[in-house]
């Protein structure tokens, strides 16, 4: 697959993603919402190949060339080595690349340094922020290997980005970081749902996400969907690439959804539910907000910054504040609509045209800062 360049002297940026989570996603919005500032991406994808509909959606990014690297992800190497191998293979891959900027959406990649131009650091979520929120006491040997890692990694970077402020402020109280990492909002473009409201009450409520991850809280809704008088519907998978594992018992899990799926689901504007522990920011909530879905969440302080004054909160293991809180969304069709209308105003605010423009400031300041090329960063 070869690049399609943008404007003559624009940004060369050199990217890291997976195929497996978020962070694909995020990419390629990214990439996408940066064409339009002359930026040209080089996307090298690590763990396991996209699959062919993921690749279409690259190949239609402009100026995105897609490398397929078969480097194992941080989280799923077995030792440090791998992971410090692997960022060498990145380092040296972004030298033959020319680029301008580094964008490293594993960070615990740049721990032995090497690269040949800024690097900014992006903390998606990470395990001793995880860990917590989620656990007690202290980390196995296997996670504390990868967070002295990724310490490493945040130290090397030039510049560090966290998807929400409280994020950010969790990130800079677990590895004690002389700055805090600059807070750029995750922006999604909104799928075309189309059609007027429903008048009908809901007759299901909705998740998604990876169901699996003992941060999204999954069993605390599934005690909720008990009490229901209408069926919850989780869209995701069950079972983590690593091996963990969640096994519902009253809700009803879809498994993964496209995008296609996805948005029929969302066409009907269902209560949309998230009682996560653990969240840096929730793209899946952003996607139902978008719709017009009311939200219940859970008082955590990234859905706080995120959904304050738009959202009803409940305490994120409280099952039968949920389920009260769903039983009012259902009696009470004007608040539904007030609600889904605030959700979706607020989603305004997260859009893949703000991300990219924060996302490319940040760029420019680097390459002035560092004195690289004055073309690039005009």
């Amino acid at each position: 697959m070869t690049a399609r360049r943008g404007r003559e002297g624009g940004i060369r940026l050199f990217m890291t993603a997976d195929a497996v989570g978020g962070v694909w996603t995020y990419a390629l919005d990214l990439a996408q919402g940066l064409a339009a500032h002359g930026v040209t991406t080089t996307l090298a994808v690590l763990g396991p190949a996209p699959g062919t509909d993921q690749i279409a959606l690259a190949d239609a990014v402009p100026g995105l060339s897609l490398q397929v690297t078969a480097l194992p992800l941080d989280w799923l190497a077995a030792h440090d080595g791998e992971v410090l191998a692997a960022g060498a293979e990145i380092a040296a891959a972004a030298r033959a690349a020319g680029a301008d900027i580094v964008h490293l959406n594993s960070p615990a990649l740049a721990a032995a340094g090497g690269f040949p131009a800024p690097v900014v650091g992006a903390c998606h979520s990470c395990l001793a922020t995880w860990w917590a929120a989620v656990r007690n006491g202290p980390m196995p040997p296997d996670f504390a290997w990868r967070t002295d890692l990724l310490r490493r990694g945040y130290a090397t970077a030039t510049a560090l980005v966290t998807p929400s402020q409280a994020f950010a402020r969790a990130t800079t109280e677990a590895y004690a970081l002389p700055l805090p990492p600059h807070a750029i909002h995750n922006g999604r473009s909104p799928a075309r749902i189309g059609g007027a409201a429903p008048t009908a009450v809901p007759d299901f409520v909705f998740t998604a996400g990876r169901l699996w991850d003992p941060g999204k809280n999954l069993l605390a809704l599934d005690r909720a969907a008990a009490r229901l008088p209408v069926p919850v519907l989780a869209a995701g998978p069950l079972r983590g690439p690593e091996g963990s594992e969640v096994a519902p018992k009253h809700l009803i899990a879809l498994g993964p959804l496209d995008a296609r799926a996805m948005t029929e689901r969302l066409r009907a504007r269902p209560i949309y539910a998230a009682l996560a522990r653990y969240e840096p920011f929730g793209l899946a909530v952003l996607e139902a907000a978008q719709a017009g879905c009311p939200l219940v969440l859970s008082d955590i302080p990234t859905f706080r910054e995120l959904w304050d004054d738009a959202a009803l909160f409940v305490p994120a293991d409280d099952d039968e504040a949920a389920a009260a809180a769903i039983i009012r969304l259902l009696a009470d069709k004007p608040m539904r609509s007030r609600l889904g209308l605030a959700a979706q105003r607020r989603a305004r605010r997260y859009s893949v045209s703000a991300m990219a423009a924060a996302t490319f400031e940040l760029y420019r300041s680097l390459l002035r800062r560092t004195g690289r090329s004055e073309e690039a960063a005009a």
